[in-house]
């Protein structure tokens, strides 16, 4: 029974890990211009005009995932 205690909250730290992760990185290309500027470099600029449709849906669902971690660690 502890096995799976341990093992359950491994999963949960490692959900809080990877919507932390995510979080950051979404956050990083939605405040600070750093795609804009990769994909001018490029020569991909056109891409632009879609971006915010990708990447804020992105940031909130990293938001819930780093959430719904933290609550499933507080549970246990």
């Amino acid at each position: 029974m502890a096995d799976t205690a341990s093992a359950g909250s491994e999963r949960d730290k490692n959900l809080v890990k990877s919507g932390a992760v995510g979080t950051t990185i979404m956050a990083v290309c939605c405040f600070t211009p750093v795609l804009v500027i990769g994909l001018g470099a490029v020569g991909l600029s056109a891409w632009l005009t879609w971006l915010d449709f990708i990447l804020l849906p992105g940031l909130f669902m990293f938001i819930s995932l780093t959430g719904y971690g933290l609550w499933r660690l507080k549970s246990n």
